[in-house]
């Protein structure tokens, strides 16, 4: 029986050694725990919470800020994108391969509504930090009436 591949597992691209079923052969016929299955992997992230805005973190080195696909609502996050690996090596050259290449996503639930239109995205050194500010549903302003 399929085991459901964990966190990590799906992070990284590994497999379970106990888990025969999983190993793919490889362009020699051999078995492979290299290979990569074909669903994405999730980013793992930092989500926190300041007075005025709720920040998330998460590290796409690897990624031109071109490749990120970043969509937001009023009260959800949505980051995708695919590291590309160059094939400079030979996947029999490998002694041990635990970075991870492919396609990845993450929604991640925000515990309050923010203003999108005045959200930020920024990425330094591989590092992508998102700012959203909160809606404050406090804030009051005064209509003017127009006369017919």
């Amino acid at each position: 029986m399929a085991h459901k591949r964990s966190f990590f597992e799906k992070l990284t691209g590994a497999v379970r050694l106990e888990d025969e079923s999983e190993l793919v052969a490889s362009d020699t016929g051999k078995p492979s725990i290299f290979e990569e299955a074909d669903e994405e992997a999730q980013l793992t992230v930092d989500v926190y919470n300041t007075p005025s805005e709720i920040v998330i973190k998460t590290m796409v080195a690897g990624v031109k800020p071109d490749d990120l696909d970043v969509s937001i609502t009023r009260d959800s996050v949505t980051i995708r994108g695919e590291r590309g690996e160059e094939r400079t090596v030979s996947a029999d050259d490998y002694i041990h391969r635990e970075l991870y290449w492919g396609a990845f996503s993450r929604t991640i639930p925000l515990p309050e509504e923010i203003n999108v239109d005045e959200a930020e995205a920024s990425e330094k050194y591989g590092m992508l930090i998102l700012t959203l500010p909160k809606l404050d549903k406090n804030r009051q302003t005064k209509l003017r009436v127009k006369g017919n």
